[in-house]
């Protein structure tokens, strides 16, 4: 079976907007969480750091005070990470459990049949930082 190839125009503008200029990409210096899965099919990674807002450390109120990503992957993984990270910012952590690839793909648009694993990673991810942010929250 011929492997399937991408072009640029595959891509709708919204996807190649966030794709070339992403607001969210960068390394977080002393995240309170870090999440990070691997596709093992195309072989992306996503990292995602959170900063929490936790004040008066009610978890009711903690909040993304701040989000960044970095994605060794292609411009449908880059773009999906930026999306996930202004979708999660400002949101209390039970809302942002509740953020899934559907609401990653309405915010992009669409992305290509291929590419829709993408959007799963970056629902992952985020998952997996909150999670390892409440049990770190649990052990103090």
């Amino acid at each position: 079976m011929a492997k399937q190839e991408l072009s640029f125009e595959a891509y709708n503008k919204q996807v190649m907007k966030h794709f070339l200029k992403p607001r969210f990409a960068g390394k977080m210096k002393n995240p309170d969480a870090v999440g990070k899965i691997q596709n093992n099919m195309c072989g992306d990674i996503m990292e995602v750091y959170l900063k929490i807002d936790n004040k008066g450390r009610n978890k009711k109120n903690s909040k993304i005070k701040d989000i960044k990503f970095q994605t060794l992957g292609c411009a449908a993984a880059i773009a999906s990470s930026d999306v996930l990270c202004e979708l999660a910012k400002g949101k209390t952590l039970k809302e942002a459990k509740k953020i899934k690839r559907s609401d990653i793909m309405k915010k992009l648009r669409s992305l290509p049949t291929i590419k829709l694993h993408c959007s799963v990673l970056g629902e992952k991810t985020l998952h997996d930082a909150i999670e390892k942010y409440e049990k770190s929250q649990e052990a103090k």
